[in-house]
């Protein structure tokens, strides 16, 4: 072996063995701008779960049934054909921005496809602030959604592969962070303008929605690029100059050893796949990632979260009032908050594999409570138990399951087929969103299939098979650099093992061949 050689092989163990070593606040004091350039790309996040969150509270505020609605037995409503399709507007939008990010991502790099997708928002906040008829509206929430998809790739992804090994979990979990911060924003706007009766009920909402791609815009010609991706470019001087960007000047790494390891997972990425298209997502080594990836993104909506979503329903079966009822709204998205910011701390204690299976095998519990529940619905307790047990779920939710599927599909998926594996997870979740959008009204509604609680068992045998999927598929990342997990996969190793699996005790037999890395 050539002398240039042995020396990056070195190199590349020095540093994996560093990132092994460092701990989170060590890394916080290496990496401080990469914390916060990570944290200022999750704005765009906050913009799509506010979104999602917002069109779905309009239906109940009198406003905007007055203006949009229709007369119905004395009382204006909004059709349920009108809900529906407002509702899916924005999953349709994310199915078809998700698909189509891949490319640019590729071509033109985190900053500059997130900049076009902030231009795209203004202006079609513009058509949703100026809708005047509710077909036109709806056109703009498809469209606007459109760049929602491009969003929740772009967030992780960049977020993923600008930081430490350290720091990886807490900043990509940051991602579901921004969704609860954006819905809890939503449901405050909701209870606040309740009571408005003119159009700046539901037009001072829309209005909001300009803040945050104006303040991406403002901050996008400083923030650094993604080094991986200027690697894969042959960017290799401005890659250096990102990572010193990214890093602090006092407490700084080795830069180059670190340039090293980013190279060297390019080219064993690049010896394990040759091109990069969608296709690639789903062969060889590339297919259980991707797998893992869309399930545990996919759980996100069959697991239950469109039975909680009706969380202000129940709770006006429970007695509220509606006013009373959006208050309880902004409580229970107030919990989602604080288990967010817990589960920082518990995933990188237990890691992403014990978190993720303790939270799904306890939901899966309260949902089929809930189930149980309904049968003594007649007592209003029993309602209220229904909708503590919401508040409890989505609690737990936010603390598990949320953050850690954000953090696993940007550890699982490889460097060089995030931004497309991301993309495709996004697809498949909102095309569920939709399925969902469409199906809860006739679960739910009286004149309809009238499940109420019921519900619950359906949502709850679901979680049930993704338990068993779980327990049998989710591998354990923490602690790993994207190297280590591109030689786990290829070696085929069990989910359950990669935990405690010795790549030192193997390294001197991949496939007949030395292997590229020593850890």
């Amino acid at each position: 072996m050539k002398k240039g050689a042995l020396l990056e092989i070195d190199a590349t163990r020095d540093i994996t063995t560093a990132e092994h070593d460092l701990g989170f606040w060590a890394a916080v004091k290496q990496y401080p701008t990469a914390v916060l350039w990570a944290m200022f790309f999750c704005i765009a996040v906050i913009m799509a779960g506010f979104d999602a969150q917002l069109v779905t509270s309009f239906y109940a505020l009198p406003a905007f049934q007055q203006r949009f609605g229709k007369l119905y037995e004395g009382e204006w409503i909004i059709s349920a054909p009108w809900q529906t399709g407002l509702g899916m507007g924005n999953p349709i939008g994310q199915v078809l921005g998700a698909l189509a990010c891949g490319w640019p991502l590729e071509r033109f790099g985190r900053r500059i496809t997130l900049a076009v997708c902030c231009v795209w928002s203004i202006i079609f906040v513009f058509v949703q602030f100026f809708s005047t008829s509710i077909g036109m509206l709806c056109a703009g929430e498809i469209l606007g959604g459109l760049a929602y998809g491009f969003y929740v790739v772009i967030a992780p992804t960049y977020a993923s592969e600008i930081c430490p090994l350290a720091l990886r979990g807490v900043l990509t979990a940051s991602v579901n962070l921004a969704f609860v911060i954006g819905q809890f924003i939503a449901q405050g706007c909701a209870a606040g303008l309740e009571s408005r009766l003119d159009e700046w009920a539901y037009k001072a909402p829309f209005a909001i929605q300009w803040v945050w791609p104006v303040v991406l815009l403002i901050g996008l010609p400083f923030a650094p690029e993604s080094p991986y991706w200027l690697i894969r470019k042959n960017r290799k001087e401005d890659a250096r100059k990102s990572l010193l960007k990214l890093s602090s000047a006092k407490h700084r790494p080795d830069i180059d050893s670190v340039l090293i390891m980013i190279e060297q997972t390019d080219l064993l990425e690049q010896e394990l796949e040759s091109t990069t298209t969608y296709f690639d997502c789903f062969k060889g080594a590339n297919w259980p990632r991707t797998e893992i990836s869309i399930m545990v993104y996919l759980i996100q909506v069959i697991g239950g979260n469109p039975l909680i979503g009706y969380a202000n329903f129940f709770f006006e079966q429970a007695g509220l009032n509606p006013s009373d009822a959006f208050n309880m709204g902004v409580g229970n998205t107030a919990l989602g908050f604080v288990g967010t910011c817990l589960s920082w701390p518990l995933m990188s204690f237990f890691g992403r594999r014990t978190i993720y299976n303790s939270g799904m095998t306890f939901m899966t519990l309260i949902l089929f409570i809930i189930g149980f529940l309904d049968f003594g619905r007649s007592h209003s307790g029993a309602v209220w138990a229904q909708a503590t047990l919401m508040d409890i779920w989505t609690f737990t939710y936010q603390m598990t399951v949320g953050p850690i599927c954000f953090v696993i599909i940007s550890e699982i998926s490889s460097t060089r087929l995030r931004g497309r594996t991301i993309a495709i997870t996004t697809a498949v979740q909102a095309m569920a969103s939709i399925v969902f959008t469409v199906a809860m009204p006739y679960m739910l509604s009286s004149d309809q299939a009238n499940w109420r609680g019921k519900a619950g068992f359906l949502f709850g045998g679901i979680s049930l098979v993704c338990l068993a999927w779980c327990w049998f598929r989710i591998p354990e990342s923490r602690g790993r650099t994207f190297e280590e997990l591109d030689i786990l996969f290829e070696r085929k190793v069990p989910a359950r093992k990669f935990k405690n699996y010795d790549l030192l005790a193997e390294h001197h037999e991949v496939g007949g061949m030395e292997s590229p890395i020593n850890v």
